[in-house]
Formats: structure tokens, sequence, C-alpha cells
């Protein structure tokens, strides 16, 4: 009987130095996960950093106050406009004006967008006739058809309403129909053979599998809304944030321009927020993929 008394020779020794060498190598690894640094700490210091980059050229007067005020001198003039205003209201009174012409728009969008998609993808008469429109209106840049939705509508809100629904619609209309789509047909043929009706298909089937789809679109348009807000506010408009910019760069007020470009940022990050919030709600599937 021949002794292993080398440890190099011994196949338990080497395979306990492998697991240990491979505890060893893992170990770094893990150590860098738990202190990698999280996405939110790493955008808060870009932001940092931005603010003390806008702050050193203001200081240092690279650029005239008039182009560039301070971050102090925005801070002041937000405070005036919530407490004093600008143009006979207050910052509250214009924030209000437009988020309501945007979600009246966001409703009217969705009222119109979800039937029109769903006709797209299921009926092939009802594609050839309003897919065309949908293509020709998707491009066109809202500024392109605004004189002529005001010789149409007039110079109130529904012009506005109007203009901003119209940049909302092909959003909406193709991630529905892109939804429906992609809806198996498998899930339909299994609702079929047990008796489901029509309607039991749409609402119990097609419905729930094109949500998060739909809920894409929804997203997308909120963005194209606001980008089209301040274009609809330049015609005949007396309260709204896009008014509020257009105003304050006619008389070079700056800093209300930042002030107004900074209030439209956090309220299309909140709305951002509530519609992330409401896929996590009603799709909760496609919120637990995206975490992994």
């Amino acid at each position: 009987m021949t002794l292993i008394t080398d440890a190099k020779d011994d196949p338990v020794a080497i395979g306990i130095d492998h697991a240990s060498s491979g505890a060893r190598s893992a170990t770094p690894s893990v150590r860098a996960k738990r202190r990698a640094v999280p996405t939110l700490v790493i955008s808060l210091m870009t932001g940092l950093v931005l603010l003390a980059l806008w702050w050193g050229a203001s200081s240092a007067r690279l650029v005239s106050p008039v182009f560039l005020p301070s971050p102090a001198a925005v801070a002041a003039s937000f405070w005036s406009l919530l407490t004093v205003g600008f143009v006979d209201s207050t910052l509250l009174q214009h924030v209000g004006a437009s988020l309501g012409r945007v979600l009246a728009a966001l409703l009217v969008s969705i009222a119109i967008g979800l039937p029109v998609g769903i006709l797209i993808s299921t009926s092939r008469v009802a594609r050839g006739i309003l897919d065309p429109l949908v293509e020709f209106l998707r491009p066109l840049p809202p500024l392109a058809y605004l004189p002529l939705i005001i010789i149409w509508a007039g110079i109130g809100e529904a012009s506005k309403v109007t203009v901003i629904a119209l940049s909302m619609l092909p959003p909406i209309i193709l991630s529905t129909s892109a939804g429906v789509r992609a809806v198996p047909q498998d899930f339909i043929n299994a609702a079929r053979s047990f008796g489901a009706s029509r309607s039991q298909i749409l609402l119990s089937v097609i419905a729930p599998a094109s949500t998060p789809s739909i809920l894409t679109g929804i997203r997308i348009a909120l963005g194209t809304g606001w980008s089209t807000l301040v274009a609809a506010e330049l015609i005949a408009a007396s309260r709204g944030l896009g008014f509020m910019i257009q105003s304050g760069a006619q008389f070079l007020v700056t800093d209300v321009v930042i002030v107004g470009i900074f209030v439209i940022a956090l309220i299309a990050f909140g709305l951002e927020w509530l519609a992330r919030a409401a896929e996590r709600r009603f799709v909760p599937w496609i919120a637990r993929h995206e975490g992994k």
C-alpha cells in the first residue's frame, strides 16, 4: 500500500484547496457589490457638481448675470413667484393652468387612442383607414398645425388642449396597437375553448396582456405633451408655465425663465414617478422583471 505523503497529490486536499481558492476569489466580488455606490447617490452627486459649476461661473462673472443669473438669484425669484407672482399670476396659478391643460389633453388622447389602437390591431378595414392618418400625424411638429387648430377652435382653452392631445395621440395609438398584436394567440384560443365571448376576451385576456405596452405609450405621451405645452401657450394665453417662460424671455428676466424650466422638469419627474407606480400596481410582473 502506498501512502500519499504530499498534499499536492491528495485529491481531497486538492478539492479543498480549489474550494478555498474559489471562496477567496469570490470574496472580492461580493465585497465590490456591497461597496457599490447606489445610482441615486451618483445622480445627486452629478447634480451637486453641476450646481457648483453654475455657482462658480456666475460668481466669476464668466457670463453676464442677464444671461446666467446665480443660483441665489434664481432661488429668490422662485420665492417671489410663489408669493408675489409674475404677469398677474402666482407660480401655483401658472402650474395649475398648465397641469390642467396637460391632464385634460391626456384624458382626451387616452379616450381616443385606446379604441383606435385596438381597432388598428384587430380589424383590417380599420387599419387601412386609420393607420395612414396616424402615420401622417406622427412626424408633424405641433407648431405646424397650431395655426390651423386656432382657425378651427379659436384662441381659447379648446385649441390649446387640442394641440397637446394631438401630439399625445400617436404614441398611445401605436403602443396600444403593438401591445394588442403582441398578445399570444394561445391565450386567445384558450379563452375561446372555455366559451369566452369577444368582449370577455378583450377585457380579460387582451387588456391585461397589452397593459404594459399601453402604460409605456402613456409615459411617452406625457413627455410629448409637456414639450408641446410651451408652444400651445404661446398663443393668447394669460396663465401657464409656457406663457410665463415666454413673458420672461421677452423682458430678459432670465431667472424667471430658469425657474419655469425647473418647475416643468420637476412636474415631469413627478408624473413619471406616478406612471411607474401605476405600472408596479397594475403590471407587477413587469416591475419584478425590470428589477432583476
